[in-house]
């Protein structure tokens, strides 16, 4: 893994960049009001199911505080039917009925399957993906539902929807099967670089991950069984306060976990086994070793018995028989009432609560789950609160766009395969408008981001907390005002995936942007003059004209890099690609040739299309000829759009190499605003 060299960073007010010339602001709607289901399993004295009640014989109370239901329902499994009967499915997702979403899934027994591949040996994840695929064959009933969730590269996928059907579970479980085969080990736990102080978070990342997937279940009012796979998880006083996160997280979303210890039953040598260098010190000889290898296994095993107990599940834990932990959840889910209502304690505290229920002048035994966290506001969010926040938002697939953000990162060749690759980020100024109104002399926004490459490892990461001034006059400006965040990595040839993350420190409101990213390889380019990035703008900034500061002595040393600052002036990428006729359009490029002959200039010039028509074109350019001995080539060149009509364009650069008749053409769709 690489280093992060440098993190640039500078929150810049870009008063004047057109960027942010819309001031209109989209229409949104939040509400805090927290609705509690429950599932209640009714039986009489004999341990039979009590079926035919109705909501009025409940009686439901929080704290000792009546309750008005607002869901109930009753769900029978009935397990006697034909699989061949199985409700009806689309693209193997059931197809729920016009009239209430969760028809489709009503009297269905739901168990999902989760992986937590990037913790298990290759031989643990075949025994895992066997024993589920096994449990499809054979003993999947008619009124099961299954989804196949997974956790690997740093991301919960939900690989396969709720669903009836065997072959398409056959099919889901038999890729991942072949992908394991193909693949070698791959460690997810730590997050980017090993070193303890490159690790952003001290929680741990697979409760997290698992914490994220509880929710992603939570959208259906249904009980849900979650069979999770797991080599162990390591117990310690860092993770307690996750561990109970996810633990009520599975509650709130009416989750039970079933815990299933892939490593079977284990039986470790005393002096060490085959799969391991050979072991020594004196502890080999006194015992100490073997006891604190039994200590770390059952300290493993104490959290998959804590996630299970705490969550309405049960351990399967030392066996051999993983499908057997699958049928013991599948019998334990038979007829329940589900029950819902919004709590009368609206206070977003995070505070426990305890729930009573029971039925009108008839004795019965009910089984439910009797506590729960409210939920908390941010402005209540402690430390370890926050940086779940974080975790959570950066394991999702799908983004979180309570925050707008935008951004754009480029890639400039330093030597060989070696490329350095700004990064530019803009969330819009109104987001730090309520942190302004508050009185607040000054508010801060968390940044996150990792780069992975195409086998899923992390390259690169970077963590920073920027604080932004809101008194003085700057205020004024930031109703329309984006605020810009700049870094930079090192990165060879190769094609990635980048995720970034900000969140308003005041707000609690957060914005994830993931994208595609590819730095070819310019030593191979034989056909194309090599070229960087092209970088347009609309204003380049003093290095000082900054909201934030990254501390003078980090910025002296990476504005040097930056090929982006020039003469302490930096050039402002605009990323939405949105230029005003007031202001002159900044192109910046770099070109690559090796052994230029002195007299040998390379020429530059822009065009602009529209319906494929020429409508602009700008005067030839040429390269100062002292700046081409290096073979390194910036390309600066300024275009007035003032006799440009408002309107969408296609913006065209050339880059001409006459000597070796070579040439570089780049395009990208450009909005031209008054």
């Amino acid at each position: 893994m690489r280093r992060l060299i440098m993190i640039l960073t500078s929150c810049m007010l870009v008063g004047a960049s057109v960027a942010a010339q819309d001031t209109h602001k989209p229409f949104s709607l939040q509400t805090t009001t927290q609705l509690v289901v429950r599932t209640v399993s009714v039986e009489d004295a004999e341990g039979n199911p009590i079926e035919g009640l109705m909501a009025g014989d409940f009686v439901l109370k929080e704290d000792g505080v009546p309750q008005v239901l607002s869901i109930f329902e009753f769900q029978k499994v009935d397990d006697t039917r034909s699989l061949s009967t199985g409700g009806p499915t689309i693209d193997g997702r059931i197809a729920p009925s016009r009239g209430n979403f969760r028809e489709g899934y009503k009297d269905r027994r739901l168990l999902a399957f989760y992986f937590d591949l990037g913790a298990m040996q290759a031989i643990e994840r075949t025994r895992a993906l066997t024993a589920a695929r096994e449990f499809v064959e054979t003993h999947m009933t008619a009124s099961d539902l299954v989804a196949i969730l997974s956790y690997s590269e740093g991301i919960v996928r939900m690989v396969q929807d709720f669903t009836d059907s065997q072959s398409l579970l056959g099919e889901t479980i038999s890729a991942l099967l072949d992908r394991t085969y193909r693949d070698n080990d791959v460690d997810d736990l730590a997050f980017g670089q090993n070193e303890g102080q490159f690790n952003i978070f001290s929680t741990d990342r697979r409760l997290m991950a698992l914490q994220t997937a509880t929710r992603m279940l939570g959208v259906l009012s249904q009980a849900k069984s979650l069979m999770y796979f797991s080599s162990g998880v390591g117990l310690d006083v860092g993770n307690q306060a996750q561990l109970r996160a996810t633990v009520n997280s599975a509650v709130r979303a009416n989750v039970s976990i079933y815990p299933i210890d892939v490593r079977g039953l284990t039986a470790s040598a005393p002096m060490g086994n085959a799969s391991q260098r050979s072991p020594g010190g004196m502890s080999m000889y006194t015992g100490d070793a073997s006891m604190d290898e039994t200590r770390i296994l059952q300290r493993s095993q104490d959290a998959l018995y804590t996630l299970a107990a705490d969550s309405g599940g049960k351990a399967l834990l030392d066996s051999n028989d993983l499908a057997s932990g699958i049928r013991q959840a599948q019998r334990a889910m038979s007829s329940y009432y589900i029950v819902g209502y919004y709590p009368t304690n609206t206070a977003r505290d995070g505070r426990l609560r305890r729930l009573s229920i029971s039925l009108k002048g008839r004795p019965a035994r009910l089984s439910y789950r009797e506590t729960y966290y409210a939920n908390k506001e941010f402005s209540r969010f402690t430390a370890a609160d926050k940086e779940r926040q974080l975790e959570d938002a950066l394991l999702l697939e799908d983004p979180i766009t309570e925050l707008t953000i935008a951004m754009e990162l480029n890639y400039f060749q330093l030597n060989g395969d070696e490329y350095f690759a700004p990064l530019s980020v803009r969330i819009p100024g109104s987001e730090l408008v309520l942190a302004q109104k508050t009185g607040a002399a000054r508010t801060a926004i968390d940044f996150i981001g990792e780069i992975r490459d195409e086998s899923g490892t992390t390259v690169t990461n970077l963590r920073d907390k920027v604080e932004i001034r809101l008194s003085g006059a700057l205020p004024s400006r930031l109703a329309t005002s984006p605020v810009q965040y700049d870094a930079g990595f090192l990165l060879p040839s190769g094609r990635y995936v980048v995720k970034f993350l900000a969140r308003n420190a005041d707000t609690g409101r957060i914005g994830t942007y993931q994208t595609n990213f590819v730095v070819p390889n310019l030593r191979e380019e034989r056909q194309w003059l090599p070229i960087s990035s092209v970088v347009l703008g609309s204003q380049r900034v003093a290095l000082t004209d900054a909201l934030y500061d990254a501390g003078k002595d980090r910025v002296a040393k990476s504005w040097k890099m930056n090929p982006l600052v020039q003469d302490r002036q930096k050039l402002i990428p605009s990323i939405s690609r949105v230029f005003s006729k007031t202001h002159p359009l900044y192109v910046y490029l770099q070109a690559y040739e090796r052994n230029i002959p002195g007299n040998n200039a390379l020429a530059a010039f822009v065009t602009f299309y529209r319906e494929h028509e020429k409508v602009f074109e700008t005067p030839i350019y040429a390269v100062p000829q002292q700046t081409i001995e290096s073979g390194h080539v910036p390309v600066n060149l300024t275009v007035g759009l003032g006799d440009l009509p408002t309107g969408e364009y296609t913006c065209q650069v050339t880059v001409l190499h006459p000597g070796q008749k070579k040439v570089a053409l780049w395009q990208t769709p450009v909005l031209i605003i008054p």
